[in-house]
């Protein structure tokens, strides 16, 4: 059998004096093992005069002199110095693998030393004392490689691989070692099977680990390169700014709300009544007109898609339409599904986790608008560090250009606004000014809310008396009134406000989208406080023999439908008319996008599907749709009919105020109307899955009683239920700890700010420091250099 020649290489043997051999694992650090490389580099450097010279001391007059003469640093300065990272780094391969097969020969001649291949795994070899070979020819340096790669053949899979891990080499050279290493063992044929099946083992799994390594990463940038509207939301950065952006990005975040709440009511409550559907209903059809599609009524009322449809008895397979279990077989497999106690804790859960959702995303976004120090040095960033140097498409360049000037003039703009500040008079005038204004919009609010209230009253009035000589068709298109002057009213007065702005002259763009932020969301959560006194209280009580549930859906349906609609005609006429008028009184002269009045319609939008959601369940589909379709129309839109805004500005904290308008004042709002409707409401009582019950939160104490009937080990559960479910001091307790939690989380952030601001101040007393540690080296230097 023949046997692998050793190669013996020249090794002083001064070296060996030592009594006993140093183990294969003595030093710590790949970096301790280079230590004569080091001094002589050192020396190196010293001789040459490259890296360490003195810092030229100041002269009298304030100039600076250079000295020739380099500075004399001691041994253990040289040695400090010539052990940085920054000097450490780009050794000699050569020498590397030289001193690695060095070790590994030498550990060969020894008899008494057992062989590589034979050591524990901890152990690898050291090349402590001994000689480094400097500048190595291509053609020894090939040697020694291909030595080196001879001795890690006798190692174990796991030594060789900590060997190559420790080398202190590319990981392009470890790569090409590890591929000769595999090369010259498949051309052996000396080694056993059970070897040649762990590599092949070994080698099938470092290549499928490779890969799916590499499909993770695929699928990673795929799904990145998949986010909704990324280069459309880039586009209008670039072109409009951040405030125009702002209303894009919380269309984004209304979609992701409405898609969490088709997760949960989908599968639990419409998908189940679908596959259960109730046979009184199926003989209850009627002919498709198309008015249907803006009135929500006709063949759509006895669907899922509205309250009265769903069932009030637990479904079962095979006898669904059965209320009764005694028609049903005896060997009948039941799956029981509970459809009021599905219908009420799919409502409340979805609410649940999108209050969640709404607060997780308000802290969020306060947390990174509202940070300390989030503004210091914006400047110096977005001018020396805005630029990404992985672009190379001359699109994406154009793009990343043209967002990075849009936020420099924002950023001048705002600094703009902080250097003039108005005088004591102008403020005067300006608070007159705002007090007329303040006035005249909130007796426009007044005025609206008793014109939406009286002709309210005037449709129920009319509503109750029919007479025969009214088709169908003319009473279901009269139910379109009421929608069709909210609508009216929510388009025309943000406009009167508008004109308002104009006498204000705020000096900041950001106050006038404020101001005009909360003109709209008075007017709309004015008229939507109106509308439901005037569903729950009118309605309820006129509509006792019918399905008032089912007529308070399609009510909000036509609401969101109206909207819709008039959004339409608002955005593809009424931008496009006001662009044509402006191009002829000023040259090239767009209208500004109305970020204000936009983006409350969103929330009102918004607010109309939460409301809707306990008497609709598939109305977020068409708020999902409703948003898809805005989008893209708004964008058209925008690029084709507005301009920048004339005075930039930076919309820094827009959505976080977005995001909390849309979370106190709305959905606040609809769970205190649904939980009102839960609570106190009566339901009808022929239809819908709460029909034989007082009130919808009955349903669960029907099927606590049920429960504790059926076992009376789980009384515990039930005692859970009544003393705190029921119980009003317990969701009392909780709120008083909510407040104290608010209240101390305040504190705390209050508190780190303090702290932040202490330590900034601590290290710019630390600079101060060292200056004045600076300027006195400089004076001992320039003393050194006199008596020299």
């Amino acid at each position: 059998m023949s046997r692998t020649p050793s190669f013996v290489l020249p090794i002083p043997e001064g070296r060996e004096s030592s009594s006993q051999d140093l183990s294969p694992y003595d030093e710590s650090i790949v970096h301790d093992s280079f230590h004569q490389l080091i001094q002589e580099q050192s020396q190196r450097a010293e001789a040459e005069s490259l890296e360490l010279q003195e810092w030229p001391p100041r002269d009298k007059g304030g100039g600076s002199q250079l000295h020739g003469a380099p500075q004399e640093y001691s041994s253990a300065t040289l040695r400090i110095l010539a052990n940085m990272p920054s000097r450490t780094i780009g050794r000699s391969r050569g020498a590397i693998i030289s001193q690695y097969y060095n070790q590994t020969v030498k550990l060969r001649r020894k008899n008494s030393r057992p062989l590589l291949r034979d050591m524990s795994r901890s152990a690898r070899p050291s090349i402590r004392q001994y000689d480094l070979e400097f500048d190595l020819t291509p053609r020894e340096e090939e040697e020694k490689r291909s030595l080196l790669v001879e001795e890690l053949q006798g190692l174990t899979i796991t030594q060789r691989n900590h060997m190559l891990q420790n080398m202190p080499l590319s990981l392009t050279e470890k790569r090409c070692l590890r591929q000769d290493i595999y090369i010259r063992r498949g051309r052996q044929r000396c080694y056993q099977i059970s070897q040649t099946q762990l590599y092949c083992c070994s080698h099938l799994k470092y290549h499928c680990i490779i890969a799916f390594r590499s499909l993770w990463y695929g699928l990673l940038s795929g799904l990145y390169a998949l986010k909704p509207w990324r280069y459309s939301l880039k586009q209008i950065s670039g072109q409009f700014g951040s405030s125009v952006l702002s209303y894009f990005l919380f269309l984004k975040t209304l979609v992701s709300f409405n898609i969490l709440l088709l997760l949960l009511l989908l599968p639990f409550i419409v998908a189940v009544q679908v596959a259960f559907p109730p046979t009184s209903e199926s003989s209850n059809f009627q002919s498709f007109t198309g008015l249907e599609l803006f009135t929500g009524g006709g063949p759509f009322t006895h669907t899922v898609m509205y309250y009265g449809y769903y069932s009030n008895f637990t479904l079962n397979q095979p006898c669904s339409s059965h209320q009764s279990s005694d028609h049903c077989p005896a060997n009948a497999v039941h799956l029981p599904y509970n459809m009021p106690l599905a219908y009420l804790f799919t409502i409340g859960f979805s609410f649940f986790i999108t209050c969640i959702t709404l607060v997780y995303s308000m802290s969020r976004s306060f947390g990174k608008s509202y940070r300390v120090g989030s503004t210091l040095g914006v400047h110096a960033i977005t001018v020396f560090c805005s630029w990404d140097y992985n672009v190379t498409q001359k699109w994406a360049s154009r793009l990343q250009h043209d967002n990075i000037r849009t936020q420099l003039k924002e950023l001048l703009a705002e600094w703009q606004l902080k250097q003039y500040p108005r005088s004591v008079c102008g403020r005067l005038r300006q608070m007159t000014v705002l007090f007329l204004v303040w006035l005249l919009s909130l007796a426009s609010v007044l005025g609206c809310a008793i014109a939406v209230y009286s002709f309210s009253e005037f449709m129920h009035e009319n509503h109750e008396i029919r007479t025969e000589t009214i088709s169908e068709k003319l009473q279901e298109a009269r139910l379109l009134v009421l929608p069709l002057i909210v609508c009216i009213i929510n388009l025309v007065v943000p406009y009167f406000y508008n004109v308002l702005a104009i006498c204000e002259q705020h000096d900041s763009p950001v106050l006038e989208v404020y101001v005009a932020i909360c003109r709209n969301l008075i007017l709309k959560m004015v008229i939507l406080g109106l509308l439901c006194y005037h569903w729950m209280g009118r309605k309820v009580k006129s509509l006792e023999d019918q399905c008032w549930e089912t007529f308070v859906g399609q009510e909000l349906y036509r609401f969101m439908v109206m909207d819709f609609i008039f959004t339409l005609v608002d955005t593809l006429f009424g931008e496009l008319v006001w662009r044509l008028i402006s191009e002829k009184l000023k040259r090239d002269r767009k209208p500004e996008f109305d970020v204000a009045r936009n983006v409350l319609e969103l929330i009102y939008g918004q607010t109309l599907t939460w409301l809707g959601v306990l008497f609709s369940p598939l109305l977020p589909v068409i708020q999902v749709l409703k948003l898809l379709f805005l989008f893209y129309i708004k964008k058209i839109s925008l690029m084709a009919n507005c301009q920048a805004p004339r005075k930039p500005w930076r919309a820094s904290h827009m959505t976080t105020i977005f995001i909390t308008l849309l979370c106190f004042p709305s959905f606040l709002g609809a769970a205190i109307f649904l939980s009102y409707a839960i609570w106190q409401v009566r339901p009808s009582r022929n239809c819908g899955p709460f029909r034989t019950l007082d009130t919808i939160y009955e349903a669960g104490k029907v099927w606590i009683r049920r429960l504790e009937e059926a076992s009376p080990s789980v009384t515990w559960f039930t005692w859970i239920h009544q003393n705190l479910v029921e119980n009003t001091f317990f969701i009392f307790l909780m709120s008083i700890v909510l407040l104290v939690a608010i209240y101390f989380n305040i504190q705390v952030v209050k508190g780190q700010r303090k702290v932040i601001c202490l330590l900034k101040e601590h290290i710019n007393n630390e600079g101060e420091d060292k200056i004045f540690l600076i300027n006195k080296i400089h004076s001992i230097y320039e003393k050194k250099a006199v008596h020299q």
